[in-house]
């Protein structure tokens, strides 16, 4: 039986070395290497959504992979796509190392320089391995595709933007629908989730810092359960605590919400750090919420710049919500786009501070009147997200965009034929004139 076969390795030489040893191996058929851990985990995805026989029963992680450290990467496919046997390739072969990989998931190691008959016996031990796993678990899609729940982070451009209230309404939004949902404070320093929801609790996500592996009973105690049926992960009170708050934490932390929960939502605040950029790098789907002003259109800018150096996000794969908006704003949804570079909602939130104000004030965000133009955006934006159904829009930030029937709260928006190379080039230049005045309310 043909054995599917596929390596991530980040180091072109490397990659070839392991390729050519892999074509000479019987009955193997090994795919073109992919170059770091986002394409990985995106190959992977792809192939189970096409066709749950698509799946490799081999993938083989080579040590210098990234961005995502390799032991990760090897616990991230073994919980999200438990019938791929997961070799890690490594010039490390100690023992302290092996039992690390075998508690990450791995299902063997190979020490370099690869010799072929370590690699031939270990490829096949695997493969036999993954195969005996599928028989025996059946043909279900839960099967293969390990732990689906859809991961949703909310980043501010800059502070002020909204990031917090879009976070909590998405949540609600999905929970209306019937979802399981777990709404995740990973703003670590300034983190107001449980404000906004009348919250007090002894927990946060810096109690899992010490915790070596993040389980379902963990987790629990970690986790409030809020009478609208959220499940909150706060940020701690602390400010300092947020740098107990590392990269591994923050990955563990998701895939064991991933497992848990149908929707998991991560407010990201506007500050960057290890953790909340491994929660976006794992992200199924990454907002990006500006208002359309010169200031906060540069801040998203440089944003989604320093996540592709970081290799964080590429600018396709991050969605820009605009916020705040409405029809007399100089600077429109298509100058945005061009400027930042990323793909955009077709849903727009209007400006409406008077309307929030008396539930922020009241710290019960829940009591939202449901007649809130910005509550029917914010929860029009969910549909769009596939949060509370099917996705319409931009799941995954891909599809096309389009106009949502009935949608009262969604501003639609058309192409302005007058004005928008000159406004482009004050958003670009930072310059300000009418681009720059005030609009909207808050």
């Amino acid at each position: 039986m043909v054995t599917r076969i596929l390596p991530a390795v980040g180091d072109a030489d490397a990659a070839r070395a392991i390729n050519t040893l892999l074509n000479q191996l019987p009955e193997a058929e090994p795919a073109a290497p992919v170059a770091d851990s986002t394409a990985l985990i995106d190959t992977l995805a792809r192939l189970a959504g096409e066709s749950l026989e698509e799946l490799p029963e081999v993938v083989l992680i080579h040590e210098r992979i990234g961005p995502v450290p390799a032991l990760e990467l090897v616990r991230e496919v073994a919980l999200r796509f438990p019938a791929c046997g997961v070799i890690l390739v490594t010039s490390n072969a100690s023992q302290g190392l092996f039992s690390a990989a075998m508690d990450s998931g791995a299902r063997g190691l190979i020490g370099l320089p690869l010799s072929y008959d370590e690699l031939a016996a270990r490829v096949q031990a695997v493969a036999q391995w993954s195969q005996g796993v599928r028989r025996h678990l059946g043909s279900s899609a839960e099967v293969f595709v390990g732990p689906g729940g859809t991961v949703v982070t909310v980043t501010g451009a800059k502070g002020g933007v909204g990031t917090t209230v879009t976070a909590v309404q998405l949540a609600l939004a999905a929970r209306a629908a019937g979802r399981s949902v777990a709404l995740v404070d990973m703003d670590l320093q300034s983190g107001d989730v449980g404000s906004y929801l009348d919250v007090k609790f002894r927990r946060s996500i810096a109690d899992l810092a010490g915790i070596s592996d993040i389980s379902s009973r963990v987790l629990s105690e970690a986790v409030f359960t809020h009478p609208t049926g959220l499940g909150l992960l706060l940020a701690p009170s602390e400010g300092e605590r947020a740098e107990d708050v590392s990269d591994r934490v923050a990955r563990q932390t998701v895939s064991a919400l991933r497992a848990r929960y149908e929707v998991v939502i991560i407010d990201t605040g506007n500050q960057m750090s290890s953790a909340n950029a491994a929660a976006i790098e794992m992200a199924e789907i990454s907002l990006l919420l500006t208002t359309p002003d010169v200031v906060s259109v540069r801040a998203a800018k440089r944003m989604v710049r320093m996540w592709e150096r970081l290799q964080v996000r590429k600018p396709p794969e991050v969605v820009t919500v605009i916020n705040r908006y409405n029809r007399q704003t100089e600077i429109q949804p298509p100058v945005i786009q061009r400027v930042i570079g990323t793909r955009m909602t077709r849903s727009v939130v209007p400006a409406g501070f008077k309307e929030l104000q008396p539930s922020v004030d009241a710290g019960r965000l829940q009591d939202l009147d449901p007649k809130s133009a910005v509550k029917q955006a914010l929860w029009g934006l969910a549909g769009e997200l596939g949060l509370v159904g099917t996705p319409e829009g931009v799941k995954g930030a891909k599809g096309k965009g389009g106009k949502a029937k009935n949608d009262r709260g969604s501003i639609s928006f058309k192409r302005r034929r007058g004005g928008d190379d000159v406004n482009e080039k004050a958003v670009e230049n930072g310059t300000s004139g009418q681009a720059a005045r005030p609009t909207g309310e808050g």
